[in-house]
């Protein structure tokens, strides 16, 4: 890694990378991601699950969401 200092005039803005530029600069970095080993949830019985409290407020958002579904 270089400790050049570049001046703020000959860094282009965010708003002036073109998508390619963009895109150019993911694939450069792609290499250093790493993703988390994908693990799938176990279904658990629903007589195990005890102490689920919902707050007032959330109950009523859930409860009126039935007008959007089925």
């Amino acid at each position: 890694m270089s400790n050049t200092i570049v001046p703020r005039e000959s860094v282009p803005r965010e708003s002036e990378m073109s998508l390619a530029e963009l895109r150019g600069d993911c694939a450069r970095m792609a290499p250093h991601w790493v993703a988390p080993t994908r693990t799938t949830a176990k279904p658990v019985e629903p007589s195990r699950i005890h102490g689920v409290t919902v707050p007032p407020s959330s109950a009523r958002l859930i409860d009126s969401m039935s007008d959007y579904g089925d």
